[in-house]
């Protein structure tokens, strides 16, 4: 998936472009409302990343310009400001949907999925609340972990964490995207906080711990 992200905030727009980064997308990345045109001008996007709080062309300005020149690319708006009027504003001039600052990562992945699926007219089942994989399960409901009829005491963090790596089964998964899905996206990037909670999670789910690997200089990944 192509997609072109319009922050002027260098350090947010950082994170967001290594988080998806991480999740196998290209994403370019503009600076300013007329950037951001410049870009569309002689680019194809699936999904287009819009902050509405722009140096120069306003965001909003930057949508009504894309689709007075017939954009069709699914627009999702992102600001700091989260009064139902903007909102409301935001989708009249035409953009898709509309997530408020700060958000959660995994609600940001889950939002472009959902309009790359709805351009592409690709649905996909919702899925269960109960996760299983080998002997562990995942009430996504009680938020409760089992192995076997065990039940795993977890913290908040650890929980989110063990639900990271079930939900994405398989897939490798960077140390920056656990760091923005878990912890925000003003978590510092340099820190261990990251490796440290995976020492704690594969120490209290016992040998179903083992199946979370350690892939040198690139993140983990649950087998």
């Amino acid at each position: 998936m192509n997609i072109l992200l319009v922050e002027d905030e260098t350090r947010v727009a950082d994170f967001i472009r290594r988080g998806l980064a991480a999740e196998g997308w290209s994403v370019d990345h503009a600076g300013d409302g007329e950037d951001a045109l410049e870009h569309v001008a002689s680019n194809a996007y699936d999904v287009i990343l819009l902050d509405l709080m722009l140096p120069g062309i306003q965001g909003q300005d930057v949508c009504r310009k894309l689709r007075a020149r017939k954009s069709t690319t699914p627009i999702l708006m992102l600001t700091a400001l989260d009064s139902s009027e903007e909102r409301v504003e935001g989708l009249k001039i035409g953009a898709d949907d509309y997530l408020p600052k700060p958000f959660d990562f995994d609600e940001l992945v889950a939002r472009i999925e959902a309009l790359h699926r709805r351009a592409t007219g690709y649905a996909v089942d919702v899925s269960d609340t109960l996760i299983t994989s080998g002997d562990l399960s995942f009430d996504r409901s009680s938020l409760q972990v089992t192995i076997g009829d065990k039940i795993v005491d977890l913290s908040k963090k650890e929980r989110d964490l063990l639900l990271l790596f079930l939900t994405n089964n398989g897939r490798v998964l960077s140390r920056e995207r656990i760091l923005n899905s878990v912890w925000g996206l003003n978590a510092d990037p340099l820190t261990n906080v990251v490796d440290v909670y995976v020492g704690r999670v594969r120490r209290k789910i016992g040998s179903e711990g083992e199946r979370i690997v350690t892939l040198r200089n690139v993140g983990y990944r649950m087998t």
